[in-house]
């Protein structure tokens, strides 16, 4: 019952962690988008103020001002001007499509120009990204100098390409921080004792191997974590050789790495804590692995 409780609290955690690691980074994300996307806003009220500018410049006009921008709707700003001002509709057509060309929101977009007084449309298109809806028409012909506003609705771009290609452009960084997680979070593989207890008999030597301690002349022992699961292999197993591949998986897998002197020291060092009991020998078998050899046979 208490393996299984915590068996589960191990599992909740890892749950819990893999949520985490999904939500933040989209969170994050989606702050980055926020944030780019102000600044490409910005940048066309910057490009709509220019058009402003130019289309005074078309008429003649090189002093009066163009008024803050004002966003009306959804995606769709109003251009205002000091002065009244007369236009041609292949400048504007031209100054538009020239200087909103830059924007990499504004592929679909309709233009109308309005009187100040009741509203009314003076004169009007659309621009399409696939260029079949284009409508444009009335070119070539100047319009009489009046008050305008100049209104340009930008198609809404839903998910577009812009955040699209930010969020696949940060798929590696997320799979990168996702595989050092799920490393981390992988629960060490537990070696099958196959007795209710836990503590064995090797030679004099008396090994706890939940506490990680070996019991010398009423001496104690601390072992590393490696070094008792190491150990644990060899107890279950005495007198028999155990292939160096099988000790290599068994420590070293789930850690990911394998490196194969780290065998070699972890050997040495359990004979350097063992080497007080002359019955007891982890020996060598060339081309093949280790035995942890005792003389009596029962552990």
């Amino acid at each position: 019952m208490f393996d299984r409780q915590i068996f589960l609290s191990k599992k909740s955690k890892y749950f819990i962690g893999l949520m985490l690691l999904l939500f933040i980074p989209a969170i994050l994300v989606a702050f980055s988008i926020k944030d780019h996307d102000n600044f490409a806003f910005a940048q066309r009220e910057i490009s709509l103020r220019k058009i402003g500018h130019e289309v005074l410049l078309q008429s003649g006009d090189s002093t009066s001002r163009v008024l803050p921008i004002r966003e009306i709707a959804e995606n769709e700003y109003q251009i205002r001007f000091e002065n009244e001002f007369t236009f041609q509709p292949d400048s504007l057509v031209n100054i538009t499509g020239r200087l909103l060309s830059r924007d990499p929101l504004a592929h679909d977009y309709i233009v109308n120009v309005v009187n100040c007084g009741d509203a009314s449309v003076a004169y009007g298109y659309a621009i399409s990204k696939n260029k079949k809806g284009n409508m444009v028409s009335c070119l070539g012909r100047k319009q009489p100098t009046a008050c305008y506003m100049i209104n340009v609705k930008f198609k809404s771009p839903g998910i577009n390409t812009a955040k699209s290609g930010y969020l696949l452009g940060g798929l590696p960084f997320l799979a990168f921080v996702g595989f050092m997680f799920l490393r981390s979070a992988k629960p060490k593989r537990d070696i099958p004792i196959g007795h209710h207890n836990s503590t064995y008999t090797i030679g004099t030597i008396l090994f706890d191997a939940n506490n990680h301690k070996l019991l010398i002349n009423e001496q104690t022992v601390n072992l590393t974590g490696t070094e008792s699961r190491l150990l644990l292999i060899f107890a279950l197993s005495p007198n028999e050789i155990i292939d160096r591949s099988r000790l290599q998986k068994e420590i070293w897998e789930d850690e990911g790495v394998i490196v194969g002197r780290s065998l070699d020291m972890f050997i040495s060092k359990l004979r350097k804590k063992l080497e007080s009991d002359q019955t007891v020998k982890i020996q060598n078998i060339r081309g093949k692995g280790y035995k942890l050899s005792v003389n009596s046979e029962e552990l």
